[in-house]
């Protein structure tokens, strides 16, 4: 098991500095293949962006504002079979008015190439308004990235 208690989250810009999660497939994520499903991916991506977010956003920016996902690209690489575990991996890419690039690579520790490989648009939207909000120096200082 990876330790990644110590982590920030802070300043992740590409896979070196990418916050991380160690994922261990369940009986579910497995599919008439024997390997895990491409939803199961997908869930997971959600997963690591979402925690990303709640690991690095102080509350008053929680209360405020929610991602959405927009747009979603992903392929897929090598397979992950039951009993191994995975490391998924991700960072933040460019702002422009309300969206933000983000990136999600899964691979199993150690491994060349990655499982699955995303790159996504997400739109910040006002909580109060449900209306797209502008990503402003308060989103790009809670993450510790360039705008």
């Amino acid at each position: 098991m990876t330790d990644f208690s110590n982590q920030t989250g802070l300043g992740a810009v590409d896979f070196e500095s990418a916050f991380a999660l160690e994922i261990t497939p369940q009986p579910s994520d497995i599919d008439q293949l024997g390997h895990v499903n491409n939803a199961s991916y997908v869930r997971w991506v959600e997963q690591v962006a979402v925690g990303h977010w709640e690991h690095v956003a102080p509350q008053i920016l929680k209360d405020n504002f929610v991602f959405v996902l927009l747009r979603h690209e992903i392929d897929y690489r090598d397979q992950i079979l039951p009993g191994e575990t995975a490391i998924a991996r991700t960072w933040l890419g460019w702002a422009k008015g309300p969206r933000f690039e983000r990136f999600v690579d899964i691979r199993k520790p150690g491994a060349k190439r990655f499982s699955s490989f995303s790159r996504m648009e997400w739109c910040q939207l006002d909580i109060a308004t449900r209306k797209p909000k502008r990503i402003g120096e308060d989103i790009l200082n809670a993450f510790q990235v360039p705008g």
